[in-house]
């Protein structure tokens, strides 16, 4: 890396089918390849709730991965996001699944 890139925050809530579709397990995967941190859970309402950290453009990577893409079997309705921010340091030093 030459010079520091901006980082970003921001929390999600992804509404539709998915829950019981792997979709917390592919958001890890995804999250490790992309290279940004936070965790992912799922919530008594039937949607799955997280928070992602990382370089602004991995960051609008996930973005995007949350609201079109998701785990193979699950439906996407419709993805909020939450108090997106710059910080200047990652909150966490990997994504994981929370329960």
């Amino acid at each position: 890396m030459t010079t520091a890139q901006s980082l970003k925050s921001v929390d999600y809530e992804v509404f539709g089918n998915v829950q019981g579709v792997c979709f917390r397990m592919y958001t890890e995967g995804e999250a490790k390849k992309l290279g940004v941190v936070g965790w992912v859970k799922n919530t008594r309402q039937g949607t799955v709730t997280g928070q992602v950290q990382g370089p602004e453009e991995r960051v609008n990577s996930m973005k995007s991965w949350l609201s079109k893409v998701g785990s193979p079997s699950s439906r996407i309705d419709r993805t909020n996001f939450s108090n997106e921010k710059a910080i200047s340091k990652l909150e966490y030093t990997n994504f994981s699944i929370r329960y």
